[in-house]
């Protein structure tokens, strides 16, 4: 099946055009040595052709390459889920369940459903940032009145970025403000220890970072955004780039659903450099356990 590199559009209707294309990049993605059965392991297998299935000779269980994954029973074919998964991670913005119903040709509600359930796998457990970070925050959300800023409908996102390298976005569970509490659960969380950290001028840096990594701050309130390479721009400008994805795709997003959102973006921009972003998304799919409407909906 090789590696799916550059995949374009064409390509990829030209290589999975079919569900049995389609499953077979699956069996290659998720059994690489083989078919194993997963409840037990076993290696000894039998294949049930006409329902693309398999057999365990060990303890009987019958199951699919979509098996206890993202795509467990779904309905709707494959290659749409392909096309879908493409489209998430290849578009530099993102792209709106709107935008998918009318490319794939279903109702608002499994466009929908699709996305976050793709969203869902994309949440992977991450490594600490190390080298040199720099740490942020910012609101997402809501409206400004006028000249009088209203935070009361608006949501924290705490973010941290290594410079060069990947991203760390958060707004579940931060609570309300910049606050010690909430920027050092995110530090201890996402950031390793000794190493140097870029920050503004906020109140609660000097404590979140104090005894464990090298900070230096930038005032921002006086001016001063560029100090000897010490500034916050990259922060920043993965800020500027979030919010134009929502403006401009999503158009508003929830607070229930913001931090699948930001899972989304930060899989996408810590990918940007990667030419197996499709294929990895692929895995992580196959990876996942499903989720069920319901549990999305409540």
């Amino acid at each position: 099946m090789g590696q799916t590199c550059d995949i374009n559009l064409v390509s990829l209707v030209e290589k999975f055009h079919s569900e049995e294309k389609c499953r077979g990049y699956l069996e290659h993605l998720r059994w690489a040595d083989g078919v194993k059965c997963p409840r037990c392991q076993c290696e000894t297998i039998s294949s049930i052709k006409d329902r693309h299935q398999f057999d365990c000779d060990g303890c009987r269980y019958q199951f699919s390459v979509t098996s206890g994954t993202m795509l467990h029973d779904t309905k709707l074919p494959l290659w749409k889920w392909f096309l879908a998964v493409y489209m998430m991670v290849e578009s530099k913005k993102g792209i709106s369940a709107n935008q998918l119903k009318r490319s794939l040709h279903v109702s608002y509600r499994t466009a929908w459903y699709l996305c976050h359930r793709i969203r869902r796998a994309l949440e992977t457990a991450d490594r600490p940032l190390t080298g040199t970070i720099e740490v942020d925050g910012t609101y997402v959300g809501g409206k400004t009145e006028g000249r009088k800023k209203d935070m009361s409908n608006k949501v924290l996102v705490m973010g941290a970025v290594e410079r060069g390298g990947d991203v760390r976005m958060k707004s579940k569970g931060l609570g309300e403000g910049e606050s010690k509490r909430n920027v050092g659960k995110f530090v201890r969380s996402n950031i390793a220890n000794d190493v140097t950290v870029y920050t503004d001028g906020g109140p609660a840096y000097p404590v979140a970072f104090k005894d464990r990594n090298r900070h230096e701050r930038v005032n921002h309130a006086s001016g001063e955004y560029v100090r000897s390479g010490v500034h916050t721009n990259s922060v920043e400008g993965v800020f500027s780039l979030f919010k134009r994805s929502v403006v401009g795709a999503f158009h508003q997003v929830s607070v229930k659903h913001l931090p699948a959102y930001l899972d989304e973006f930060e899989f996408r921009f810590n990918n940007r450099d990667n030419p197996f972003i499709f294929r990895d998304a692929l895995k992580e799919l196959l990876a996942a356990g499903n989720v069920e409407y319901k549990e999305l909906v409540a």
